[in-house]
């Protein structure tokens, strides 16, 4: 099983910014326990993230073709 995970913009300052506000697990951190999680399932994760949206409608259109999107 595959599974890609798609982080648009600015999730690449989860943990910095406003740590107050959105707590102060980092993006690197989510990802650690989605693969730790998934492990044990044997899927496969294809992580990305992005802060342009044209980036991200592609990504997402590769999903949605095949398997060897990211």
């Amino acid at each position: 099983m595959r599974i890609a995970v798609l982080n648009g913009p600015n999730l690449n300052l989860l943990g910095q910014r406003e740590p107050e506000l959105y707590g102060s697990t980092s993006l690197a951190d989510i990802e650690a326990l989605v693969r730790e999680a998934a492990a044990p399932l044997g899927a496969q994760i294809e992580w990305f993230q992005t802060n342009h949206e044209g980036e991200m409608v592609e990504a997402c259109s590769g999903c949605a073709a095949g398997p060897t999107v990211l």
